[in-house]
């Protein structure tokens, strides 16, 4: 039976510095930087204009399904 090798790769996010190991956000400000998944909500949130306050409160819900707190 062949053994299956799992690796993961943790990444510091460069706009909030939060070290993470989900698959990156490309940044909506020059189309390049690979940012955390909570920076690329934030930033695609921003981009319809939604206040920051509100921002944290949608992000408290996604964690929250994802079974992160």
């Amino acid at each position: 039976m062949k053994e299956r090798c799992t690796i993961f790769r943790l990444s510091v996010c460069p706009r909030c510095g939060r070290t993470y190991g989900e698959p990156p956000a490309l940044s909506r400000v020059d189309g390049q930087t690979r940012i955390c998944p909570d920076c690329g909500t934030r930033e695609a949130l921003d981009s319809i204009g939604v206040k920051p306050e509100e921002q944290e409160k949608i992000l408290a819900t996604i964690h929250r399904s994802m079974g992160r707190f």
